[in-house]
């Protein structure tokens, strides 16, 4: 065998052991990502679920599931370990994304819901000021003239308000509980900035909230329970912890409103 044979053949051993560890490498790749799929493919239920607890919406739930798993399967082959960031991170902010994307271009907000809110807060003020302290749900709903019921369905319409304005899937002014939510993208130093700051006034807002709304705060966003999983620790319905919820963050919304 000439010289010249004898290196043709080991540059096609090389090129032969390059493929077949570049296959290799596929496969794992390939076995890693379905891995991650299955192990997680809980937190897309648990995400739209998060997510339809705030609209109080439930129709087509299958079809948010079917986005955030499409969300799923697209984080786990595009993910890079390399990055410091953990897979169940960038997963949940796939997830969620692909979720709110689904979302959009549709009509949540019931009608006059802008008028009502106006007229909430307006109420909330005028108690606040003539008692020198935030009112309770029942001195608030005795100020508007509604009922307990109708008072707290305000909360959640505002509550749907609230959420759609954060994620861009309205119109409205953008509301202050972005820090209680995982940011979609790294954000600048003046975001950071601002980021600390607000959260450390809804910090203070919320060690200022009346104990029963503390607590439904901390178990939603601390403990990162559900609605149905609050209810449960709570030992009350679990649309009873969904009004406690929007009664709740309408509050923190004024106080943060107080605060800026």
């Amino acid at each position: 065998m000439t010289t010249a044979e004898s290196q043709t053949q080991a540059g096609d051993g090389d090129a032969l052991r390059t493929r077949a560890s570049r296959a290799y490498a596929q496969q794992s790749r390939e076995a890693r990502e379905q891995q991650w799929i299955l192990q997680y493919l809980p937190l897309v239920r648990h995400v739209v679920s998060k997510v339809m607890a705030k609209l109080s919406y439930k129709r087509d739930i299958e079809d948010l599931i079917s986005a955030g798993t499409l969300g799923l399967v697209k984080a786990a082959r595009a993910f890079d370990a390399s990055q410091d960031v953990a897979f169940k991170t960038y997963a949940y902010i796939r997830i969620r994304g692909a979720v709110l994307d689904e979302l959009r271009g549709r009509t949540f907000a019931p009608a006059g819901i802008h008028a009502k809110a106006r007229a909430v807060r307006d109420a909330y003020e005028q108690c606040t000021a003539e008692l020198g302290r935030p009112p309770g749900d029942e001195e608030l709903a005795g100020k508007l003239n509604v009922s307990m019921n109708e008072l707290y369905g305000m909360f959640e319409d505002m509550r749907k308000q609230n959420f759609l304005s954060i994620h861009g899937l309205s119109d409205d002014e953008p509301q202050l509980f972005n820090p209680l939510m995982p940011a979609d993208s790294e954000p600048s130093p003046h975001d950071k900035a601002e980021k600390k700051e607000t959260i450390e006034r809804l910090v203070e807002a919320i060690r200022e909230l009346p104990e029963r709304d503390r607590i439904v705060i901390l178990l939603y966003y601390e403990r990162d329970l559900t609605m149905k999983e609050a209810a449960e620790v709570l030992g009350v319905t679990e649309s009873r912890v969904s009004q406690l919820h929007a009664g709740a963050l309408f509050k923190l919304a004024m106080k943060l409103r107080e605060a800026s």
